[in-house]
């Protein structure tokens, strides 16, 4: 089974995950359903399909596209730390790195909510 997450790699979203990530619940199978439930928020949340497949979003300019990518790997990292947290020095650090993430995607999803912001993630540039 490949990787089928169109915004974020496999290993951008484990890394994010920390070392303490479950083995479990970094299966190829897990990340490919943890990246389509981050997609689908971010999706939703922007009211835009920013890419449908991996050929779209490898189209979208390199120097706008990684907030795409940071978002897809905080929410699946999320995903993942609440998918089995005992990996973790204590349920206190896992909470925390929650937060960062939690933190960070929040901020970037208003940011992709912004209708100006989609539009020069998409071009590059405000013409």
């Amino acid at each position: 089974m490949a990787h089928t997450g169109i915004y974020a790699t496999a290993a951008e979203m484990e890394q994010r995950a920390g070392t303490g990530a479950a083995a479990g619940a970094i299966t190829e199978a897990q990340l490919n359903i943890f990246a389509a439930q981050a997609e689908s928020t971010i999706n939703v949340s922007s009211r835009l399909v920013f890419a449908a497949d991996a050929g779209a979003f490898a189209a979208l300019p390199t120097t706008t596209k990684k907030i795409l990518a940071e978002t897809a790997a905080d929410l699946s990292a999320i995903y993942i730390i609440i998918w089995d947290m005992s990996g973790y020095t204590s349920r206190v650090e896992a909470e925390d790195l929650i937060n960062v993430l939690r933190d960070a995607a929040l901020r970037n999803l208003s940011v992709l909510r912004d209708k100006k912001s989609q539009a020069f993630l998409l071009k590059g540039n405000i013409t």
